[in-house]
């Protein structure tokens, strides 16, 4: 991880959204260390929020949808493959896969701050055969709600960016509470907005 971290303070933002893509594909990197960090440097390097969230939205994106064609692909022999080869993603495909057969759509939102189940859910949706449409939706959704708040907090601490670990430590059980807050606020605030213009 040291090695990420010394990757994007000496790259800047190709080096952040290189390693956000990277952790929504899956690979070993921790969002926890990274959004934070690159709310830092964007910070340092006097890059507007405004700029860097969006950014790296989309290579949130684009590495979640990487896993999810891959597991549209392999379908459920994807799934076995991965629990036997990585042993320590069993709890986290098997909490997701409950998620996903009881909640849908809305799981692959929420479980965006659900440690394990975060990134594993784009292989669940593929294998599930869930709509892309619907997948990029709840995605886009999800992605925007988390790494706007963690670069936020990156942003804000500065030099004290590795704060944020202790904090997400400590409170990660209210993240998802939150996050379904924020869900259902940007939903109805769609369906508000769609009733109004049908009235004009």
């Amino acid at each position: 991880m040291n090695q990420i971290i010394q990757f994007v303070e000496q790259y800047g933002v190709w080096a952040m959204l290189a390693a956000i893509f990277l952790e929504y594909a899956c690979f070993p990197v921790s969002s926890e260390i990274v959004l934070p960090l690159s709310g830092a440097v964007a910070s340092r390097s006097q890059i507007p929020f405004l700029l860097i969230t969006p950014a790296s939205v989309v290579a949130g994106l684009l590495g979640t949808s990487f896993c999810y064609w891959l597991g549209r692909l392999g379908g459920e022999a994807l799934l076995n493959w991965l629990m036997r080869k990585f042993p320590k993603s069993e709890k986290g495909i098997r909490k997701s896969c409950s998620y996903f057969e009881k909640k849908g759509a809305v799981t692959v939102g929420t479980l965006r701050v659900v440690p394990l189940c975060r990134t594993y859910i784009a292989f669940v949706a593929g294998a599930f055969s869930m709509p892309y449409g619907s997948f990029f939706g709840a995605s886009l959704l999800g992605i925007t709600v988390w790494n706007s708040l963690l670069i936020a907090s990156g942003y804000v601490l500065g030099e004290h960016w590795e704060q944020v670990q202790t904090w997400y430590r400590s409170y990660a059980h209210l993240l998802l509470p939150i996050l379904l807050l924020s869900l259902l606020a940007l939903f109805s605030i769609r369906y508000l907005w769609k009733r109004f213009r049908v009235s004009r």
